[in-house]
């Protein structure tokens, strides 16, 4: 598939342009890379490659363009959605869910396929048209969980997060930088 439609596109409530994971969020990319640190492990996403990325972490990243173009698809799964969600289906949550920040994805056909039954619903400003929001990340959602269950144990996780020691992620990034 040719990913030259969608320049950059983002689904969901607005996020932190931090370096904060406010609310779990899908990332897949068409050109360029990304490369992210969480504190322990560099992590390096390219076209065609996608990630779940976990709710209430630090994390730093760098975009690479690949000839000067870099094209992603970003999906926010916030709690509300979540817990609509939850409601609905009532997936299973009996597995262990992974522990990474940046939770690979095992590779699904139904991925790119996905990312391309976003065109029609691109206003080519970065957003999919309102109406069929929530329609695309429930769609995802399913995706997800039917191809990886143990997701449910990380999307459906509401409590309450453990205090983030800023202190120690900055010197982790600075002692990854220097190497």
């Amino acid at each position: 598939m040719r990913f030259t439609e969608i320049k950059s596109c983002f689904i969901g409530p607005a996020i932190s342009p931090e370096q904060y994971i406010s609310e779990h969020t899908f990332i897949y990319i068409g050109k360029g890379a990304i490369t992210g640190f969480d504190g322990n492990a560099q992590h390096t996403l390219k076209p065609g490659e996608y990630c779940v990325m976990r709710k209430n972490c630090l994390v730093r990243y760098n975009k690479e363009k690949e000839n000067n173009e870099f094209e992603k698809v970003v999906i926010v799964f916030d709690e509300d959605f979540l817990k609509r969600f939850l409601e609905k289906y009532k997936p299973h949550q009996d597995t262990a869910p992974p522990s990474d920040v940046f939770v690979r994805l095992k590779e699904n056909k139904l991925i790119p396929n996905f990312v391309h039954s976003l065109i029609p619903y691109y206003d080519g400003q970065g957003r999919i048209m309102e109406t069929f929001v929530d329609v695309k990340r429930e769609e995802l959602m399913l995706i997800l969980l039917q191809s990886q269950p143990e997701l449910a144990g990380i999307f459906f996780d509401f409590g309450v997060p453990e205090k983030i020691n800023l202190e120690e992620f900055m010197n982790q990034i600075t002692g990854s930088m220097s190497v």
